[in-house]
């Protein structure tokens, strides 16, 4: 089954939520902030991303910007960076889908639709 990592104030993650009704998909909805990804899904969405780990961060949030990681990820090991994410949802790029054959982060329809496959 499919896991979507979502924020509910997030139009992104309501759109990605909508849409995936829309295709009669199964999931379940898992609040980002009180329920991170674990490290194990997040292991499988930075080799989904090819190892571009910032792909995985919520850059415009304000604990990104507040931890000044924008500046600090270039030097931090991807184990550390993956770790300080398991640990704060907030810091999680979203939506953040998971499941069995996919792995996909942030919303654009093409893109899922592509990794899904037909309804």
């Amino acid at each position: 089954m499919l896991k979507v990592y979502a924020l509910a104030t997030c139009d992104a993650c309501r759109k990605a939520v909508k849409w995936l009704e829309a295709r009669g998909a199964k999931f379940e909805v898992c609040a980002i902030r009180e329920t991170p990804p674990s490290l194990p899904e997040l292991q499988r969405m930075l080799a989904a991303q090819g190892g571009a780990i910032r792909k995985l961060c919520n850059t415009s949030g304000r604990e990104y910007r507040e931890l000044k990681l924008g500046e600090r990820l270039p030097a931090m090991a991807d184990a550390d960076v993956l770790a300080l994410l398991a640990g704060n949802g907030n810091l999680v790029k979203r939506p953040f889908l998971v499941g069995p054959k996919v792995a996909l982060v942030g919303f654009d329809p093409d893109t899922w639709a592509a990794a899904l496959g037909p309804k």
